[in-house]
């Protein structure tokens, strides 16, 4: 198993006990001392339980995340992501800037981008992705 990046939608499915993406969370531990995700997604995911008024809920993914590995946005993962941008709008083919920035943060740190929205990040050809949704994890 990669060194991966979790997105936004494998972290809520976590936090769901989704049994396919829990287990896939025990396996990465047993390799890895801790998960990755980006600051991107600890606001997508604060922001939300704010939103919701989930309290509790918040008070644990901020318990999560500090026994875990935050990844900051950087002048090159941004640089990354300004170049994944200009590539994908003059293809027609553009992403949530959210999304690019995410991309720009898993390819600066050769990370594995662990998510389940295929649609988009599958238009990033220099992007490996892995979708722990799926009993089997599949690799772009």
């Amino acid at each position: 198993m990669k060194p991966s990046l979790i997105d936004t939608n494998i972290l809520s499915m976590f936090f769901k006990n989704h049994p396919i993406v829990t287990s896939h969370f025990k396996s990465y531990l047993s390799e890895y001392p801790s998960v990755n995700l980006s600051i991107l997604t600890y606001f997508e995911i604060v922001s939300g339980l704010k939103h919701r008024d989930a309290q509790q809920r918040l008070e644990r993914f901020i318990d999560f995340v500090k026994k875990n590995t935050l990844m900051y946005l950087t002048e090159q993962s941004v640089l990354i992501s300004g170049d994944l941008y200009a590539q994908l709008r003059k293809t027609g083919n553009p992403i949530d800037d959210i999304d690019l920035l995410i991309a720009g943060i898993a390819l600066e740190n050769q990370l594995v981008l662990v998510t389940n929205n295929r649609r988009h990040f599958e238009r990033i050809p220099q992007l490996e992705i892995m979708d722990w949704s799926s009993a089997a994890s599949s690799f772009k």
